[in-house]
């Protein structure tokens, strides 16, 4: 069975945005859609009114919503099989117990520009840090988040791990689908206290390091390099910190994927540094996608 692609929706612009992502992205992959909403008006005014014969203004609120949201699903990509559910949590519970049976998570982001546009809200950052399944938070302006059926650009930060993750296969999934360019970026540094007087690193000592994070990417990318040829898929090494060399990838990109690793047993956000400055600053959307350390 084809696990869904949740939206989590509140009936501003930013979560109706992500509604129109999530249809094309699930109108490419022959997806199901689920559109949920967050209520907590029975844990308020009590399950008695629920059953009630009336409904109450909060009840008809959050059924206005996901309906709303539905209906601009439908109309967007009639095919996509569309379910709402509102449940009665908190936002960031309910998209956390969700991402357990979703094929991807998919958030607006409510930058408004100047100060606003840098900060994550608190609940994108909470599901990014420690869901179980990918997040993608739609960063950027509007202009900049292309719908999913307009990829040009992937690109995928790529980590420490030797032999891929399940980040890099996501990448090359979301690139073959949508059939864009698939940008495979490593950054390296060369330690300020490295110098010529180590015999190992005489004359060229930039060159080794630079080097080692080529050998890091192709191993990281052969096995699926392999499993999908039809990717168009480019390498890039670059000098400086990871942070940066990213979020200036990420201009003019359509996705920007990054791994986090989750640790067993520890609470609280689980991102890494990167992933949070990406999260913040990017200049498309996120793609956060987790793997078990």
């Amino acid at each position: 069975m084809e696990l869904p692609l949740v939206v989590g929706v509140d009936g501003s612009e930013p979560s109706l945005r992500a509604v129109d992502w999530a249809t094309d992205d699930a109108a490419l992959r022959g997806a199901p859609l689920r559109l949920v909403y967050a209520s907590l008006w029975e844990r308020y005014e009590g399950a008695a009114l629920a059953e009630g014969p009336g409904r109450s203004s909060e009840q008809m609120m959050a059924d206005n919503i996901v309906e709303t949201a539905a209906r601009r699903a439908h109309r967007r990509a009639p095919e996509v099989k569309v379910t709402t559910h509102v449940l009665p949590d908190d936002a960031a519970s309910v998209l956390l117990n969700e991402a357990h049976t979703a094929a991807a998570l998919v958030l607006g982001s409510r930058g408004r520009g100047g100060l606003a546009e840098l900060l994550l809200g608190s609940v994108s950052l909470t599901v990014a840090g420690r869901a179980a399944c990918p997040v993608i938070v739609l960063r950027g302006d509007q202009d900049n988040q292309a719908g999913a059926t307009t990829y040009r650009r992937v690109v995928l930060g790529v980590g420490e791990e030797p032999h891929g993750t399940v980040a890099t296969r996501f990448a090359f999934e979301e690139a073959e689908v949508h059939k864009a360019t698939l940008d495979a970026v490593r950054a390296w540094r060369c330690p300020a206290y490295e110098s010529a007087d180590d015999p190992l690193l005489e004359g060229e000592p930039a060159r080794l390091h630079e080097q080692r994070a080529a050998e890091i990417m192709e191993s990281a990318l052969s096995k699926a390099a392999d499993e999908h040829p039809a990717v168009d898929l480019h390498r890039r090494t670059a000098e400086g910190s990871a942070r940066r060399i990213l979020l200036d990838a990420s201009d003019g990109a359509d996705l920007l994927v990054v791994g986090v690793r989750r640790h067993h047993g520890l609470a609280g956000l689980q991102l890494g540094r990167i992933a949070h400055t990406l999260l913040h600053h990017s200049a498309c959307p996120v793609a956060v996608v987790p793997q078990r350390g």
